[in-house]
């Protein structure tokens, strides 16, 4: 199947050798490894991706999915989106890789494909691990488990990663954030498209970030809604006045 699909976000595959039982694929190199060994056990000599390198991948990646789901004909359900698949060329330059459990999607008036549940445990949508109908809506929604999950605001200032020692744009960590929890909707059709999450990352990568002049220490309140004055700025700190505090209990 790879050797019919080309995009700039998915690996190449540069050959193959079928010699007795043996069967090697081969693959174009990737100098930097996979997402997940910049994310998980890293050690003290490796670089830490700041936060436009992280949006960087995660829009470049989107747009591997985006050419899978809207340009392939027919379309093809990848199946098993997660960082160890996710492989960086030189720039951290994201390409999706290892197409073993890619599946043809549905065509004509058909919704779904149903097969046999595969893929990675944590990763696989509800309803798709529930009753084995596959559809884009499906790699959506691992395309959000790969990306922090936003739940509580109140827990805002923890959802980041402490290896970006506070350097992120709260108002971008936030959207971000958002538009994971979009994603791992329960519903699919709640879900958003591909291409919309591709918008909304590609304009979050495109953004800006010094982290020399705009330090961000955890700051506990929501991007864009400052106080205006230090009375409110303390109410927002201590939780709001009595009266505040019992109408939330």
């Amino acid at each position: 199947m790879l050797s019919l699909l080309h995009h700039p976000n998915l690996v190449n595959l540069t050959g193959y050798c079928a010699d007795g039982d043996q069967r090697l694929l081969v693959y174009e190199y990737m100098p930097l490894g996979s997402l997940e060994d910049h994310l998980h056990d890293i050690s003290p000599s490796k670089k830490r991706l700041d936060w436009s390198t992280r949006m960087k991948i995660a829009a470049g990646a989107a747009k591997g999915l985006e050419y899978l789901h809207d340009k392939a004909s027919p379309p093809v359900i990848y199946r098993d989106l997660k960082c160890s698949n996710i492989l960086l060329a030189e720039g951290y330059f994201p390409k999706l890789s290892d197409f073993g459990l890619a599946k043809l999607g549905p065509v004509g008036d058909n919704t779904h494909v149903s097969t046999r549940v595969m893929g990675t445990y944590g990763y696989c949508a509800p309803e798709y691990a529930m009753t084995g109908q596959l559809t884009v809506k499906s790699d959506v929604y691992s395309f959000g488990v790969a990306r922090p999950l936003f739940k509580d605001r109140k827990m805002f200032s923890q959802m980041a990663d402490p290896m970006l020692q506070g350097q992120y744009p709260p108002r971008g960590l936030f959207q971000a954030l958002a538009v994971a929890a979009m994603c791992v909707q329960e519903q699919p059709n709640m879900r958003p498209l591909i291409a919309d999450v591709v918008t909304a990352l590609t304009y979050l990568a495109s953004q800006k970030f010094k982290p020399d002049t705009q330090p961000i220490q955890g700051s506990r309140l929501m991007p864009g809604t400052p106080p205006r004055t230090k009375r409110d700025r303390d109410k927002k700190l201590n939780g709001g006045n009595s009266s505040e505090r019992d109408r939330t209990r």
